[in-house]
């Protein structure tokens, strides 16, 4: 199988590893067991999929589910995190707003990135059908989908695309150029940004206010 037809796939094993590093650089009151859990499993199931650089149409089903395991295994880990944080936040005195600051960046970026993931494992039924010729209707709709002209001939989103739409997403908490338009991509980005206001209009201000 040729290149052209598949979707590199080191980019999301890439943002996986930066993922489990941002959880152990959270204070250990943030997060659930050992904070070298979670890096060892995220780390030992990427080993069998970094020897396969692309994923291809043909693929085994257990390529694709254990992509989505290790996300989801992400997304309870940091959604557990905001949890904490929140309720470290309304039930304890706290004096380290500088730490919290730190605590709340960690986890949003790590809830960009892990919404990112999901919406490259859903759009179209994942990149393995996107790079064949059997893959679903677009949860997501590009720019380039509506303006051919925009893009090359044959364009389709890579895992870059996806990260910036959950970026834009996060920080604006609506779609920007790219808009959901099945049910799952709503919920998603309905996710998203209820994470993403917790994290920033509760926890940054509740840090803020103790720094002054």
């Amino acid at each position: 199988m040729t290149d052209e037809h598949s979707e590199p796939h080191w980019p999301a094993s890439l943002a996986l590893l930066v993922c489990a590093g941002l959880f152990v650089l959270l204070p250990s009151r943030l997060a659930i067991g050992p904070k070298w859990l979670l890096p060892i499993l995220v780390i030992l199931p990427l080993i069998p999929l970094s020897a396969r650089r692309h994923r291809h149409a043909d693929d085994a089903p257990w390529v694709r589910n254990l992509c989505v395991s290790l996300i989801a295994l992400v997304t309870v880990a940091n959604m557990t995190s905001v949890g904490l944080l929140v309720d470290r936040l309304l039930n304890s005195q706290v004096s380290q707003g500088r730490q919290l600051i730190f605590s709340a960046v960690s986890i949003w970026l790590t809830n960009v990135i892990v919404f990112g993931l999901w919406l490259w494992e859903m759009d179209r039924g994942g990149p393995q059908r996107r790079a064949g010729s059997n893959s679903l209707m677009p949860d997501i709709q590009f720019p380039q989908m509506e303006n051919p002209k925009l893009a090359p001939p044959d364009w389709r989103p890579q895992f870059f695309d996806y990260l910036y739409t959950s970026f834009a997403n996060g920080t604006s908490f609506a779609p920007a150029d790219a808009m959901p338009l099945s049910p799952r991509a709503k919920a998603l980005f309905l996710g998203e940004s209820i994470a993403s206001l917790i994290t920033i209009s509760i926890v940054a201000a509740r840090a803020v206010n103790i720094l002054h």
